[in-house]
């Protein structure tokens, strides 16, 4: 791949986005479908892939203090517009989230699971207002509409997908993070501030289980006495006022606001907020607070946002593969970087991710993610730590062999291949619940 379709490629994958995207994506379906009928619905069924439901059953809306997906689909019905992708509830306000509600209550949505989707990622929304309906179709990306349209008129084919996927490697990425014009990626850095400031929403408030609020150095000691029963005192005591306590209560801080439902901008990565979150505020605070340049900075971002690009084209948009675990492997790659690192001593830290963390699973998102964001991130900063000394998991260990992208590619065909029953069990057991 050229360097214009790689920038073309990031550009594409690293986006903003508001709200978890599996429930965002199906409002944005139904918000198509509502267009194309011209007028508010009176009857809406949607068709999902088991692992686009997974991801919406207990995720916060934004701005609705609601989970899950007959919300999100109201609002898509009501205040959604499609030309808004991945922010498609952009304009909700209190009084259209209370419109919504409402209107959730008079048309309640009949929402299947269908288990022979043509693609992991697929989404069917089908409106009717009296005798007129309309339908669209979403699948393999988030925003990637390949049937839309009214009864009276011909399916119109929007696919974006890329052929040229395969043509990726590690090596291509690095050459690529060092080559490019700075100029044509400030926007990554604008977009690890955007996630940095999510982070600084949730220590403002308390959302999901408060993990990053709880770790932030130099916490507010009578919030956390109240809900936790500790001090800030003791929680420095055991975690530090480090750059790594700091690094890791910002990435979980940013996703406990996200999937709770707070109303937060976040730049996201192959179609995941969390993997945006987790790819980009690690390697963005470990510059910041060793004063590293612009350009080593940005080139850093670039190199951690591709190398999760790359991985995710042969896993897939979703799997029962944690996209924490993937979207923390390119933090490590970056984080390396910055600490002087070349692209041997990136690939080793590659491996020692893959070596440790590669079996988490996705068991769908939820306040919980924050969790694996910490885990993941932790891993991230000892595994670029332990490449810098030359340590790392070599092809006598596990998954890795001495090629960074065979090893990925284990890594993939796991997550993708061989965890499949393992997503089917995931799901039957969050679905019959006692």
């Amino acid at each position: 791949m050229t360097n214009a379709q790689l920038l073309h490629l990031l550009r594409s994958e690293v986006i903003p986005a508001i709200g978890c995207t599996e429930p965002i994506a199906v409002a944005l379906c139904v918000a198509r479908a509502k267009e194309l009928l011209g007028c508010e619905p009176d009857a809406i069924t949607v068709y999902l892939s088991k692992n686009v439901y997974k991801n919406a059953l207990a995720v916060g809306i934004p701005n609705t203090g609601m989970t899950g997906l007959p919300i999100a689909i109201a609002l898509g019905a009501t205040v959604g517009k499609s030309e808004y992708m991945l922010e498609v509830l952009r304009d909700a306000t209190p009084e259209t989230v209370a419109y919504a509600k409402d209107y959730m209550l008079r048309v309640p949505a009949q929402i299947h699971v269908n288990y022979e989707a043509p693609s992991i990622l697929y989404i069917h929304a089908e409106v009717r207002k009296g005798d007129q309906t309309a339908q669209a179709t979403i699948m393999d990306e988030h925003t990637n509409f390949v049937e839309s349209g009214t009864r009276s008129q011909e399916p119109r084919l929007n696919s974006k997908i890329d052929t040229t996927e395969n043509a990726l490697s590690l090596r291509r990425v690095y050459d690529f993070a060092m080559e490019v014009d700075i100029h044509d990626i400030t926007f990554l850095k604008e977009g690890a501030e955007m996630n940095t400031a999510a982070a600084e929403t949730s220590f403002a408030n308390q959302y999901g289980h408060g993990l990053g609020r709880l770790l932030r150095p130099n916490s507010n000691s009578e919030a956390i006495q109240q809900q936790s029963g500790l001090t800030s005192n003791s929680v420095s005591a055991l975690f530090g006022n480090s750059l790594f306590t700091k690094i890791i209560s910002y990435t979980c801080g940013a996703c406990d606001a996200r999937m709770s439902g707070a109303m937060v901008q976040v730049m996201s990565n192959s179609g995941s907020g969390n993997q945006g979150i987790s790819c980009s505020i690690p390697v963005y605070l470990y510059a910041k607070e060793n004063g590293c340049s612009e350009e080593r900075t940005l080139r850093a971002l670039a190199l951690s946002n591709l190398t999760v690009i790359y991985i995710k084209q042969s896993l897939g948009r979703l799997s029962a593969l944690c996209g924490c675990v993937v979207a923390a492997t390119g933090s490590a790659a970056g984080i390396t970087y910055l600490m002087g690192g070349n692209y041997e001593e990136i690939t080793y830290a590659i491996k020692n991710m893959i070596a440790n963390i590669s079996g988490m699973i996705c068991d769908g998102a939820k306040p919980g993610c924050a969790l694996k964001v910490t885990s993941g991130v932790a891993t991230a900063i000892f595994s670029a730590y332990l490449a810098m000394q030359h340590s790392y998991a070599d092809s006598t260990e596990g998954i890795v062999e001495d090629d960074i992208d065979r090893t990925i590619r284990n890594l993939t065909r796991i997550g993708h291949d061989g965890m499949k029953v393992t997503d089917d069990l995931i799901l039957d057991i969050m679905t019959h619940k006692q």
